[in-house]
């Protein structure tokens, strides 16, 4: 019997898809997104009767379609309009699945990076239209309110609509200009997926996937650009450690005490192969910089067998490549590993800027607990558990906290 999960599932699976497809079609960005959402209002409504179709993306797409039809014959007041939308409702069923670089998945993150567009709004746009994140989600994540995350998305849509900036993959010299900021988007997708900004669960599957998905695409449109190599190597080792991250109640796992064997050993043999190749290349950068902390973490063994110098050396380049507080958070856990804890302390303590940033917070009060000082540690666990909207890392948190406070070891 289907169930609102089933439905929930598809939403979070084949949204982005579906809206990407529509765009192609029709190429209104508004029209596209109503016309998907109205399809999996309809689904909700049908499948429970019916039980969930042989193709829900298939499905979906032809819905969504015939609703964008309907729209645009009722909207229309011309009637090239109307003969159009006529062509337009000729069923093609499945996902148009064409070479990578035509993808049309990629055609549209390409879209929302436009250079036109101001930087937190190609991030925010493509989590709304690839991931189907909510409005809400996408503010939590900004760290804004979310009425203006709602106008910031307006106005980028808009911005696309009135400059007529095209729905392609750019071609030449255009090309690799505007791969910082589709890397950025992805790496972003990614990271959403793999630490959920809101909800019950730890990671989000579909966003990952899609994700690494999306980079390996990349990667076929620019096979030469190391950045790209890299940030798919960064997703692989990443992504291995996934089934050994997640306790059977739906916990999070700390890297330490992760059952190393459940590790995926095929991902981190691709991700090491992407990487080996990049410094083939010399050509380095920040995602090809992580990949390679990520893939010293992968040849330890067990947590005590990690190289922590050689990470700690990674890391000081990595700060002198891209300087900021979040690079200097990470650098202070090989810090404590290497100089210890004290050390690491005085450094995150420094990181004024990130009062707000909950990993701050976390990685503050396991230092704490480390040097004794369990009542500061538990405050910290305390505020870090506030500034997350992630059910399953607040859990984490708190029974951390709860540790020390009845003089358990952390």
């Amino acid at each position: 019997m289907t169930t609102t999960g089933d439905v929930e599932h598809a939403f979070r699976t084949e949204y982005g898809r579906a809206v990407a497809v529509l765009i192609r079609h029709f190429g209104d960005i508004d029209l596209a997104e109503e016309a998907v959402q109205d399809a999996f209002a309809e689904a909700v409504r049908r499948w429970p009767e019916r039980g969930v179709p042989p193709s829900p993306a298939g499905w979906i797409i032809t819905t969504a379609r015939n609703r964008a039809v309907d729209r645009v014959r009722r909207e229309s007041e011309r009637a090239r309009r109307g003969a159009e939308a006529v062509r337009l409702s000729e069923p093609d069923g499945e996902p148009r699945r064409t070479a990578p670089g035509e993808d049309d998945l990629l055609s549209l993150i390409f879209t929302c990076c436009h250079p036109a567009l101001a930087p937190a709004a190609r991030v925010a746009l493509t989590l709304r239209l690839l991931g189907g994140l909510t409005t809400a989600e996408i503010a939590r994540a900004f760290l804004v309110p979310e009425p203006t995350m709602a106008q910031r998305l307006a106005r980028a849509k808009g911005k696309i609509r009135d400059a007529g900036i095209p729905y392609r993959v750019p071609r030449g010299t255009e090309l690799p200009q505007r791969l910082g900021g589709v890397l950025a988007v992805l790496y972003l997708i990614f990271n959403e997926g793999y630490l959920a900004s809101g909800g019950p669960g730890l990671v989000r599957d579909d966003l990952t996937t899609e994700a690494v998905r999306l980079a390996r695409l990349l990667l076929a449109v620019l096979p030469d650009e190391p950045e790209a190599r890299g940030l798919l190597a960064l997703m692989l080792l990443i992504e291995a450690r996934r089934p050994a991250r997640v306790g059977p109640d739906g916990g999070l796992v700390r890297l330490a005490d992760q059952d190393r064997r459940r590790w995926d050993r095929v991902l981190i043999a691709e991700g090491q192969e992407l990487l080996r190749d990049c410094l083939r290349r010399d050509r380095p950068g920040p995602y090809q910089v992580q990949a390679a902390i990520n893939a010293v973490h992968a040849d330890a063994a067990t947590a005590a067998d990690t190289d922590w110098r050689q990470i700690l050396a990674l890391y000081d380049h990595l700060a002198a490549l891209s300087p900021g507080p979040v690079v200097a958070l990470h650098r202070a856990v090989a810090v404590a590993e290497v100089h210890g804890p004290a050390a690491a302390l005085a450094i995150v303590d420094a990181l004024d800027a990130l009062d707000r940033h909950h990993p701050r917070h976390a990685v503050r009060a396991d230092l704490l607990a480390r040097l004794g000082r369990r009542s500061e540690a538990a405050a910290a666990y305390e505020r870090a558990a506030e500034l997350t909207a992630n059910g399953a890392e607040q859990r984490f948190l708190r029974a951390r906290r709860d540790q020390l406070r009845k003089g358990i070891p952390a």
